[in-house]
């Protein structure tokens, strides 16, 4: 009996600790692509900024509708535009 409720505690512990891996790996890393409201705030810009920006020439990417953004695009635009 000893053995199964080691195991299964074994099991629940390997289970939880993949788990929080997992969530904390997400945190961590982050994403490439953002949403227009991320990325404005990635920039750092309000949101009508950010459209000034696209009239600019920053480049959206846009499939079926959803529009995302480059962390590198935002980059090298901002990079563009320093002085």
């Amino acid at each position: 009996m000893v053995i199964n409720e080691e195991t299964n505690l074994s099991e629940i512990i390997a289970t939880t600790t993949l788990r929080v891996i997992n969530q904390i790996q997400g945190s961590i890393l982050p994403k490439e692509w953002l949403t227009l409201s991320e990325a404005a705030k990635y920039a750092g810009v309000s949101h009508n900024t950010f459209v000034k920006f696209r009239e600019m020439g920053l480049k959206v990417s846009q499939v079926d509708g959803i529009k995302r953004v480059s962390r590198k695009e935002i980059d090298a635009f901002l990079e563009k535009y320093s002085y």
